[in-house]
């Protein structure tokens, strides 16, 4: 990334998801609890993808071209909640991220 902000950075996702919410008038349902449950829903219907497969058969998931437009939906509306609830919150995604690794590198150090 060169510095310039895009549509597909954090910040140019966060504002695209704004507009579209803003554009729709859904601003009043975007609350931290609507939004958390949103994100919990659409991380179960990720999970149910992979419900019954095997531990192989959920490693070829991605091979399969229908499979993988499901997966990667899932994967894109999860992003898309979690987004738009740091967003209400208030949270930098990112600095939040790497403030969880430096925690869990002190927790949990390498043997």
């Amino acid at each position: 990334m060169t510095g310039a902000v895009t549509d597909h950075d954090i910040a140019g996702l966060q504002r695209r998801l704004a507009e579209f919410a803003a554009a729709r008038n859904w601003e009043p349902y975007h609350t931290p609890k609507n939004l958390a449950a949103a994100l919990s829903v659409e991380a179960s219907e990720l999970v149910e993808i992979f419900q019954w497969l095997t531990p192989e058969e959920s490693a070829r998931v991605m091979e399969d071209a229908e499979s993988a437009h499901r997966v990667a939906d899932e994967v894109a509306d999860v992003l898309a909640y979690l987004l738009q609830f740091c967003e209400v919150l208030g949270i930098d995604p990112l600095t939040a991220l790497a403030a969880k690794i430096d925690r869990n590198e002190e927790r949990f150090p390498a043997p």
